[in-house]
């Protein structure tokens, strides 16, 4: 690969000459230009045009002294400071105030400061794509072009001026470290901190102590060449416990909860954290451990240019560990919704059963309000508090809504890919056994459901009838109930897939509020309040707040998601789309007593249609909250799980060798055999 680079080595020259007070970036630009790869992603390009370059040092006279020469006397025509103790880091404002800022820049963009050195790397590093094959550059590639940049002992008056502003930007990194580590959250999370003296304070000192050794062997400029800066390892030690100590917080998050300001708070803490270990390496004269600090700090500049204003960035960055702590305490629950034999099996089914009693009864509670003549809103909050306590019901009767289930199976699911021991083979085989215990405890589930409901909900319309001598249901009511089930002419699908959402959703939130419900102590304030004290006694108000502190998630999922099924309809009307739900349960109770309605003979080709608008109900409300969950289960947890096919290729076999796994319980545990040539096999 030919690059022609000695133009800009002599154009860089004749600057330097020239003693120009500015010199142009743009020649930087061109050269960065020049070894930028057409595809970020391909290797082979990026090494080719890497090595290119170091030849081009190595062979042409003087190129690498005027490179180093011309990159020092450039980046001391900026600001550095904010580069390196700001850059790439997230700012004190706190996370609602940083996403304010971030999407008020999507309308009124943000003014650079010219000044500062981040505008040049901005320059330099224009594309979105650069940091990808920036990162893709080889370890002994990068060592070599540092070493080229690096030789000799020339320039030390500019290499002075970069490493004083290295020591002002450890030293403002280091006392934000000190405070971030006294928040009292963090003392909340680990008590330890205000026993003993916190390792935040003591890098501090061991920080400062470094920084006057560093400005006592530099008082007089003539001695930079022959000095050796004062060892850092005190301090890198103190910056290790720092870490020890974030780590202990986030373990400790399982079990005393978390909050978006805590996760924002431990995320700018290790931040600070990585960048104030960097720029230690920075100073010190060990080229190798120099030539990877600059290599991290270049990446992670290069990165920050995009993500410092991006959104996503940003919520993905704060967002990771309340999606862990809420998809963990939805796994919890989930483990509760897998049978592994007959006895679960069974008592699955009886406590669907129970949830298609209720079911019928909020199904016919839904129509008699819809003869009611109210406000839109009106309409909503009475759809709304039906659902709410319908479902709020069921789970203080310990019920169980098939559709609900999915939500918590798959966030179970996710915790058992992240937590996989053994071969690929193993794995594979543990986790379609996993999948096929679901699938089975999601038909018994469903079947429960419908089985009760369709009966039950045809009795009231039947008693309704005899009770009152008045249908249930008009002719033409009964009418669009059923074509509303007809999947091929009606949005039935499409909102059963709304309805997917916000059973995905209503996990979520159970699983948020799980995990407030200990975040905030919930239980113990409860049992502390004087008023209830007094209303309950002390005795009941203990039961009823250790009942709320373990049930309040599922309570407010319920709850919320009863809200969102109910004025889902409200919302289209208002905003003049065709929004609306479908849920497998009430569209069962529907189905009969549509048909038991309807004057005549419904015909037969309606009463076909209209049970696989159902049964297609059914499985889009799953197959939308399963697929949500478990992709955000497995992004919380950081899994990327690359065996999908072989599993896919396991589970089918499986189902055409052994279908009646999928539906009834093996007289022994399931248990897949992990070779793939006996993977039809079930050992007992």
């Amino acid at each position: 690969m030919h690059i022609k680079f000695q133009d800009l080595f002599l154009a860089m020259q004749e600057q330097l000459e020239r003693k120009q007070a500015v010199l142009d970036e743009q020649l930087l630009i061109e050269l960065v230009q020049r070894i930028r790869p057409e595809n970020p992603h391909h290797h082979e390009e990026i090494q080719q045009k890497i090595q290119t370059l170091i030849y081009a040092l190595l062979l042409i006279p003087n190129a690498a002294h005027i490179l180093q020469h011309f990159i020092l006397r450039l980046i001391n025509q900026y600001k550095q400071n904010s580069l390196y103790a700001d850059s790439g880091i997230l700012s004190l404002d706190g996370f609602w105030n940083q996403l304010s800022q971030r999407l008020g820049a999507y309308f009124l963009p943000l003014i650079t400061d010219a000044s500062q050195l981040q505008d040049l790397v901005h320059r330099v590093f224009h594309q979105r794509s650069d940091r990808y094959w920036l990162d893709h550059i080889e370890d002994q590639d990068w060592q070599q072009l540092f070493a080229l940049l690096n030789q000799g002992q020339s320039h030390q008056p500019e290499k002075l001026k970069i490493k004083s502003e290295l020591i002002k930007a450890i030293t403002v990194l280091s006392y934000r470290i000190s405070g971030l580590g006294l928040y009292p959250e963090f003392i909340n999370a680990q008590p330890e901190l205000s026993e003993y003296e916190s390792p935040f304070l003591v890098q501090n000192r061991e920080i400062i102590e470094f920084i006057q050794q560093y400005k006592k062997l530099h008082q007089s400029s003539h001695q930079v060449a022959v000095i050796v800066p004062p060892n850092t390892d005190q301090a890198l030690v103190m910056i290790e416990q720092c870490r020890d100590v974030v780590f202990k917080i986030r373990r400790a998050t399982k079990r005393i909860g978390v909050s978006i300001s805590l996760t924002y708070l431990l995320s700018l803490l290790e931040q600070c954290l990585d960048r104030i270990e960097i720029l230690l390496n920075l100073v010190v004269e060990e080229d190798q451990l120099r030539s990877k600090a600059l290599y991290s700090l270049l990446m992670n500049v290069s990165a920050s240019i995009y993500n410092e204003r991006s959104v996503r960035s940003l919520l993905a960055t704060n967002s990771e560990l309340i999606a862990l702590q809420v998809t963990e305490n939805a796994s919890k629950t989930g483990e509760h919704y897998v049978s592994t034999d007959k006895k679960g099996f069974w008592s699955m089914y009886l406590s669907a059963a129970g949830a298609g009693v209720i079911i019928a009864s909020m199904a016919t509670l839904k129509v008699l309000a819809t003869r009611m003549t109210m406000a839109p809103i009106a309409q909503a909050f009475v759809y709304s508090m039906n659902y709410s306590f319908g479902f709020m019901l069921m789970h203080v009767l310990h019920f169980t809504v098939a559709t609900k289930q999915p939500a918590m199976t798959a966030a179970a699911l996710a915790a058992t890919v992240q937590h996989r021991k053994g071969s690929k083979n193993a794995q594979i085989a543990e986790l379609t056994a996993l999948i096929i215990n679901i699938i089975r405890t999601q038909f018994i589930a469903i079947l429960g459901n419908i089985s009760i409901a369709i009966p039950v909900a045809a009795l009231i319309a039947y008693l309704w009838q005899v009770g009152l001598h008045e249908p249930l249901l008009s002719h033409a009511k009964a009418t669009k109930t059923l074509h509303d089930l007809n999947p091929f002419t009606s949005l039935a699908i499409p909102h059963a897939a709304i309805a997917g959402v916000c059973l995905f959703l209503s996990g979520l939130i159970a699983g948020y509020f799980d995990n407030m419900a200990v975040y905030r102590k919930i239980g113990p304030r409860l049992k502390a309040h004087a008023h209830l004290k007094i209303l309950l006694g002390q005795e009941r108000l203990n039961r009823f707040a250790a009942y709320i502190e373990r049930n309040l998630g599922a309570l407010a999922g319920n709850f919320l998601f009863g809200m969102m099924l109910g004025s889902m309809g409200t919302i289209g009307f208002i905003l003049g789309l065709p929004l609306d739900i479908r849920h497998i349960a009430f569209a069962s109770a529907n189905f009969i007593q549509g048909l038991m309605n309807i004057n005549g003979s419904p015909d037969i080709g309606l009463i076909i249609v209209s049970f696989l608008g159902v049964l297609l109900i059914g499985l889009t409300n799953l197959f939308v909250s399963f697929t949500l969950t478990v992709i955000v289960a497995l992004k919380a947890r950081r899994v990327r799980f690359e065996q999908w096919k072989p599993l896919a290729k396991l589970v089918l076999t499986h189902f055409l060798t052994r279908p009646s796994d999928f539906f009834w319980p093996p007289k022994q545990p399931l248990k897949i055999d992990e070779h793939p040539h006996n993977s039809h096999k079930t050992g007992h």
